[in-house]
């Protein structure tokens, strides 16, 4: 039978595995997520790029709104003027802002869709979560294993106890059957004895 071990020992030992355990759980999920990070840092720099994008397109759409209107003013405050006018260069320049207003939305659109789909792309750490409960399981094994061991000494000392009972009843039931043996041997000589005459 094996020496039971200190229980100072036994909480050594149990911190030092939950120690090695949990390091490992750390660095698993380390290795799971770094690619998980940078996916999401790309998927965050794209949105925050067509946000910004975005910002600038609405910008250029209040500039150029200022600007059709200044056109706007101007066509119907002054008389008509064959050439150019002020009205109709400030309508142009109105209509670059919008087109480039256009092309900044189109731009910041993608941005957003492909930084939609980069975030989309992110796995949480499914092989850490699946061997944290492996270990869990694991860990709950042995201390059921654990309570049942510390109960073998109870039980080994009932066995002991019963096993020491009987020893003593064998050794009552040999010295019983010496004690019926050595009768009957006596019986038996005395069978054997002549008869006596009476006198």
């Amino acid at each position: 039978m094996a020496e039971p071990q200190a229980v100072g020992d036994i909480v050594k030992n149990i911190t030092d595995d939950v120690k090695v355990l949990v390091r490992g759980e750390v660095e698993l999920a380390k290795a799971e997520l770094v690619p998980s990070a940078k996916k999401a840092g790309v998927g965050a720099g794209m949105l925050g790029a067509a946000g910004y994008l975005a910002i600038n397109a609405l910008s250029l759409l209040f500039i150029a709104g200022g600007l059709g209107i200044s056109a706007l003013v101007l066509k119907l405050t002054q008389p008509p003027v064959t050439g150019t006018s002020a009205a109709s260069v400030s309508g142009w320049i109105a209509i670059g802002f919008v087109i480039m207003a256009v092309l900044l939305l189109i731009v910041a659109g993608l941005l957003a869709l492909l930084g939609r789909a980069a975030i989309k792309k992110i796995k949480g750490p499914k092989e850490t979560v699946a061997e944290a409960k492996t270990s869990l399981d694991s860990i709950k094994t042995a201390i059921n294993r654990g309570n049942a061991a510390a109960k073998v000494p109870e039980i080994e000392a009932i066995v002991v106890k019963d096993e020491n009972k009987i020893a003593k009843d064998r050794a009552k039931v040999v010295k019983d059957e010496n004690r019926l043996a050595k009768d009957q041997e006596v019986l038996a000589n005395k069978s054997n004895l002549p008869n006596e005459p009476a006198n």
